[in-house]
């Protein structure tokens, strides 16, 4: 009677992990569970990832099992470590570079077609340091898409257009949306290819500083007139200088008529009336406005408020679709409060206020990414008008950019599908 008793009491002491679900796109919630452990065991859950650049990224919390030997990451609290409190997305939005790491770095998908792997691992007591050098009690891997299955890809390289369409599965056609980047360089594809996950033919679009207005007209052109998107069934979307690329053009542009736009983290004190040359070279002019903190990152905001085209801004009062403000209050980059406040004077004053919806996230920075992300407050950035390579401060603070992220990829969606689908057959 001995045997299987010691057989029990093994099994039982067999730490098991679970990762739900193993594949998902990476604005799908995991839930993570222990179990198997001694009860009141501290244990510590540990994440780590290496991206498409070689580096790797960790993140962990601490957690004392309950009275059955269990632990569930989705609705215990974590009670320290890169993150704390119940937060059952934690392991991926505080991930950080494994120390060691070059300096300044980011974290971004370049192969789409190729998932981002989470290992997940859970180790006996609570540890901050030397997880390579333990053996973890139990692991797990899960995937994490920013393409859903039957998502196609097609190159777009039309009239000197540079660009990447993303199609959702089936026969369409879809409502589309240009996706503008900001000027950090290349085609960056990944929330292109997670818009289409959702429903949307997307177009990831690449340009760079030497861009004139003519050739966002082009790419918007392409993707209205593709059989594939519901023709005038349009926004565009914005982040960074992307935002004021899509201001400019919904204002002035007698070609780009969109339904609706959503700005990430933009000015209307960017004005892009013929070239963004012409923009780089006002700002080279003015480079003595740049700050620099006692880290030696630099705090681009200032530079923008003290650009001398003030008198020259997009006159947002022209127009005429629905507007997206979508911002962080801690923005070091771009002067967001500042300027979604004077859009909003300037709609009213010209009787259009009711097309403009702001959020304004609470220590929040300036690159809010899909839902779990990690925060970036500072890396290594190319500025493009000086060609110079400097650590850019982003701005904002890990936990409450990381609720920003989520909130407002929901509300992201939930606007596109509101002013594009309607009436869509």
């Amino acid at each position: 009677m001995l045997a299987p008793l010691s057989v029990s009491t093994q099994k039982r002491t067999c730490p098991l992990l679970s990762v739900q679900p193993v594949r998902g796109l990476v604005d799908e919630k995991f839930q993570i569970a222990v179990t198997n452990l001694p009860p009141n065991q501290k244990v510590t859950l540990h994440s780590l990832h290496q991206s498409d650049d070689k580096d790797f990224w960790e993140a962990f919390g601490h957690y004392v099992s309950d009275e059955h030997g269990s632990v569930t990451g989705f609705k215990d609290e974590c009670l320290g470590g890169t993150y704390d409190g119940t937060e059952p997305m934690g392991l991926l939005w505080s991930m950080r570079p494994i120390p060691g790491s070059r300096h300044g770095l980011r974290l971004r998908k370049r192969d789409i077609f190729r998932p981002m792997e989470v290992c997940i691992s859970v180790y006996s007591g609570h540890l901050s340091q030397g997880f390579s050098q333990q053996t973890p009690l139990a692991t797990s891997v899960t995937e994490r898409w920013y393409v859903a299955p039957g998502v196609k890809r097609v190159n777009i390289r039309e009239e000197e257009i540079r660009g990447t369409l993303f199609l959702p599965p089936g026969f369409g056609p879809y409502p589309g949306v240009l996706d503008l980047w900001g000027t950090g360089g290349g085609l960056v594809e990944y929330r292109s290819a997670l818009l289409a996950s959702h429903g949307f033919a997307s177009m990831a679009l690449e340009y760079t500083q030497d861009t004139d207005a003519s050739y966002f007209e082009k790419a918007y052109q392409i993707l209205n007139n593709h059989p594939m998107v519901k023709k005038d069934h349009l926004a565009v979307l914005g982040l960074s200088v992307g935002s004021a690329i899509t201001l400019s053009m919904a204002s002035y542009s007698k070609v780009i008529k969109p339904q609706c736009c959503v700005c990430i983290s933009g000015s209307h004190l960017m004005p892009v009336e013929k070239s963004l040359s012409e923009l780089f070279e006002l700002m080279k002019s003015n480079e003595d406005k740049l700050c620099v903190n006692e880290d030696n990152q630099v705090i681009y905001r200032n530079l923008i408020l003290s650009l001398p085209c003030q008198s020259a801004k997009v006159d947002v009062g022209r127009i005429k679709c629905p507007l997206l403000l979508v911002n962080g209050d801690d923005d070091q980059t771009f002067p967001v409060v500042e300027s979604a406040e004077d859009m909003a004077m300037m709609m009213e004053k010209a009787g259009n206020r009711h097309l403009l919806e702001i959020l304004m996230y609470p220590d929040t920075g300036h690159l809010i990414e899909p839902p779990y992300s990690p925060h970036f407050r500072a890396t290594n950035y190319k500025l493009e008008w000086k060609n110079e390579r400097i650590v850019m401060l982003w701005g904002g603070q890990t936990k409450p950019h990381a609720y920003a992220q989520e909130d407002a990829w929901k509300k992201i969606l939930a606007f596109l599908w509101q002013h594009l689908a309607s009436n869509l057959k």
